[in-house]
């Protein structure tokens, strides 16, 4: 056995810790638990500031700000796309790359493959 495993001089700290090993778990998990409380105003005073802008756009709703909007009547816009219809308009079509051949018409030329 070339080396032995405890130290020549070791700190009372650390023989405290082999002894009782709670010492080093129990302030941890207080530390975590008070940070959890000390979050919670933080968290708390998000929340309140999200409920307060929801109120206050329920109230410029209660003033009947959507009252102006105009109700959607479904045959209204019927006959607006109706009536958009008959304009003038003519059908353009795009040129196609030189690479893609015409649909519906069958190639002259073979395709070449690379």
């Amino acid at each position: 056995m070339p080396f032995s495993s405890k130290p020549i001089n070791p700190s009372p700290l650390h023989s405290r810790l082999k002894r009782n090993p709670a010492l080093f778990g129990v302030p941890f998990l207080l530390i975590i638990i008070g940070a959890s409380f000390g979050l919670q105003t933080f968290t708390q005073t998000r929340y309140d500031l999200q409920d307060q802008k929801v109120k206050q756009m329920s109230s410029e709703q209660a003033l009947g700000l959507d009252r102006k909007k105009k109700k959607f009547d479904i045959r209204e816009e019927y006959y607006k796309l109706s009536a958009a219809g008959e304009q003038d308009w003519e059908p353009k079509r795009i040129a196609r790359p030189n690479d893609f051949p015409e649909l519906g018409v069958s190639p002259t030329e073979p395709p070449v493959k690379p």
